[in-house]
């Protein structure tokens, strides 16, 4: 089983790089971020060579605080476009393997903008995957894309090779349960699977799911990617990291 760490949550008291090493002292075989426009790349691949970890993916910027992303934004196109140009940038720089576009608040009037910026998307990626991620509109009402389904459709609708799903076994869980039957549904679609407890967000030893069962389960379904750990620690991360040998236990 291969186990990602998500910056974003984990270890986010620690600069970029020191987070990359951290990830690696504790086990994790890979690391994906969100935003690290900040951090210069060149103190990101020393990180990532240091530790022979490769980042596997993350996210075009956000917009405002409140905000959730650009690409379906009716008006913001040349701003949702700057950002996906700046993520496939520095992903290519670091060698990082997927982008995920941040389709932002709109109802259904941000469709057909959501399209053409994935079309832009997908061109301007080449070998680097485009994922789109629905997001349970409990936790972030408006987004654009809340269900696996709604992804699904579009993945299918627009036809690029490297246009992927980022499934979210915390997302998908909250907007329709039945976890693994949904994903094994879409398997062929999906690009890169993360994790959470439910309904906390927190570590994933607790709550709803049984993510030793759910994991493996999705592995002989034919699943051979990765696990990205997005989660909410209560406390430092390296506290809160006893799932992970559960999950790897025979």
């Amino acid at each position: 089983m291969k186990l990602s760490a998500n910056l974003g949550f984990l270890w986010k008291d620690l600069p970029l790089p020191d987070a990359i090493r951290a990830a690696h002292w504790a086990g994790f075989d890979a690391v994906e971020c969100h935003f690290p426009y900040d951090v210069p790349v060149d103190a990101v691949n020393a990180a990532l060579a240091e530790t022979g970890l490769p980042m596997l993916g993350l996210n075009t910027r956000k917009g405002a605080a409140d905000e959730f992303g650009l690409a379906a934004m009716p008006g913001r196109e040349e701003e949702a476009r700057a950002a996906i140009a700046e993520a496939i940038d520095y992903a290519r720089a670091i060698g990082c393997r997927n982008v995920h576009v941040m389709a932002g608040k709109s109802g259904a009037e941000g469709d057909a903008v959501f399209r053409a910026n994935l079309d832009y998307a997908c061109e301007l990626a080449g070998d680097i995957t485009i994922l789109i991620e629905p997001i349970n509109a409990r936790d972030v009402p408006g987004y654009h894309l809340a269900t696996l389904e709604q992804a699904a459709d579009l993945v299918i609708s627009l036809g690029h090779p490297n246009l992927k799903i980022m499934a979210d076994c915390y997302h998908v869980q909250i907007m329709g349960g039945d976890l693994v039957r949904r994903i094994e549904r879409h398997l062929p679609l999906i690009g890169h699977i993360q994790f959470a407890a439910v309904p906390s967000r927190g570590e994933p030893g607790s709550g709803e799911l049984n993510y030793r069962w759910v994991l493996r389960a999705l592995g002989t379904l034919g699943y051979d990617g990765w696990f990205g750990a997005e989660y909410r620690p209560a406390g430092p991360t390296e506290n809160e990291l006893g799932w992970m040998d559960a999950l790897r236990a025979d």
